[in-house]
């Protein structure tokens, strides 16, 4: 009978998972491309071991849903409503294996499942996406190997390490899991060999990316630092980072990655995972990372704070502490979709917009390419400001007889500038007074709108013809470099 018990609960979070993923994939086709969508396009054409800004994992997986369908915007996503599937059931596992019963297993699925940062991050073709998806895995296999199979430091080591060949960040959770075990204990961890092998493995995998990035100056290093000084579009106050993290699962969940958070100090076998969130905290906002860097834990944490809530429910006044959960619960699976997922009409979303700035990303690019074609001229070269734009014409601009674009934002500037002889170019997104330092003879051609009227970066920003460069593109081209 307690097999059967357990079989069912694994088929509860397997159907759990599994519906996160097929809602996600019915969503997939709305609005439109991201800007890191078209990048990741953009990058998937000219593969690589690194770029700048990531590794080759996310323009990968762009490549090969694109040479499947080209124009399917579902396909291209379909990866990380898979991957949001795995962090969903993977969520559920670390439940048990933190001692949950499984009416609270279920309950870690459902909750990860509803969380905003799983459904927005599982919508879009993001390398945040498979990052998630790793410091989930990674944590999971940890947990698994203090508590039950030393052996499992190994498996770590490779999922950390095909982490690494997505974004760095991997790198920071394993140096913090093993400065925490030092700290915090079990310190005999440390003394079997699995985790150094584990390490080796995740080095060997990472090898690649380094010594790309050696070869071309440390340009991730750059764009790191861009980020500190609040130089990229989502870059947020130091302060910033934890106060996010009550927004990321839901605001009104929140209490429960909390006491997660709380059971694992608690815990003198796993207080070292505890104490690697409190040291990740610190690093990233001493740093000024992203606030969204330290979200890989939240599966975890959300894992251990549902442990104790089937006890907690038996409290006084039972009804209503099942009442509030159900609430709480309720008010996640209406609101968290609205803010992460295309479910209003795109005429509608001026208010999700103020609250998740990224869904303003995804509208507007097929009206950006087409009033770009109208002020284009037979010969012109196409400057953009930012990735995104160079993104999108290369994206739509084929069917206008567009060339490719160029740019100096990240790997667009890796790729190289336009032939000195080119001489007119329409320059996108950039405004005169700054263009006329590169440019002479600019007008305004045109201005960028979209036609829902939705307040994103492109909304009212210029498209300027300029009747050439002021010096040879090559002599320019460093200063238009732009990291971040």
């Amino acid at each position: 009978m307690t097999a059967q018990v357990a079989l069912c609960c694994r088929a509860m979070i397997v159907a759990v998972a599994g519906l996160v993923s097929a809602v996600l994939v019915l969503f997939a086709h709305e609005y439109g491309y991201h800007r890191d969508e078209l990048y990741f396009i953009a990058a998937g054409k000219r593969l690589d071991w690194a770029y700048v800004d990531q590794g080759p994992v996310t323009p990968l997986l762009a490549r090969l849903m694109t040479e499947l369908d080209a124009d399917s915007l579902t396909l291209l996503r379909l990866p990380s409503a898979l991957a949001a599937g795995l962090i969903v059931l993977i969520t559920g596992l670390l439940a048990g294996e933190l001692g949950a019963k499984r009416s609270a297993q279920v309950l870690a699925a459902v909750i990860a499942g509803v969380s905003v940062v799983v459904l927005f991050n599982g919508h879009l073709l993001s390398t945040t996406t498979f990052d998630l998806l790793c410091w989930t895995a990674a944590t999971w296999l940890i947990v698994r190997a203090v508590l039950r199979d030393e052996r499992l430091w190994l498996a770590v080591g490779l999922v950390v390490g095909l982490g690494l060949l997505n974004k760095p960040l991997p790198a920071l959770l394993a140096v913090a899991v093993l400065v925490s075990l030092l700290a915090a204990g079990p310190r005999h961890v440390l003394r079997s060999p699995y985790p150094w092998l584990g390490a080796m493995i995740a080095v060997v995998l990472f090898a690649p990316f380094i010594l790309w990035q050696a070869a071309h100056g440390w340009p991730h290093l750059e764009v790191s630092a861009a980020i500190a000084r609040g130089e990229s579009a989502s870059s947020e106050p130091w302060w910033a980072v934890v106060p996010f993290q009550l927004l990321l699962v839901s605001p009104v969940l929140a209490p429960v990655w909390i006491a997660g958070l709380v059971r694992l100090f608690r815990d003198a076998e796993l207080r070292f995972l505890a104490v690697t969130w409190v040291l990740l905290a610190v690093v990233f906002m001493a740093t000024g990372g992203k606030p969204y860097y330290l979200a890989g834990m939240l599966p975890l944490l959300v894992a251990a704070g549902c442990v104790p809530i089937p006890r907690w429910l038996r409290g006084r006044p039972p009804l209503l502490r099942k009442a509030a959960l159900g609430l709480a619960l309720a008010a996640s699976i209406v609101i968290d979709p609205v803010i992460a997922l295309p479910v209003l009409p795109v005429r509608d979303i001026d208010l999700v917009v103020a609250m998740n700035e990224d869904v303003g990303e995804t509208v507007g690019w097929p009206e950006l390419v087409s009033t770009v074609a109208h002020a284009h001229q037979d010969g012109a070269v196409i400057f953009t400001r930012n990735y995104g734009e160079a993104g999108a014409i290369d994206r739509f601009g084929p069917a206008y007889g567009l060339p490719q674009a160029y740019s100096g934002h990240n790997a667009y500037w890796h790729w190289g500038p336009p032939p000195d002889l080119a001489s007119r170019v329409v320059v996108v997104g950039i405004p005169a007074e700054r263009a006329s330092r590169f440019f002479v003879g600019c007008t305004t051609a045109a201005t960028i709108g979209n036609d829902a009227g939705v307040d994103n970066e492109e909304n009212g920003a210029p498209v300027l013809f300029c009747a050439g460069p002021s010096r040879p593109w090559s002599q320019m081209w460093p200063e238009l470099r732009r990291m971040g």
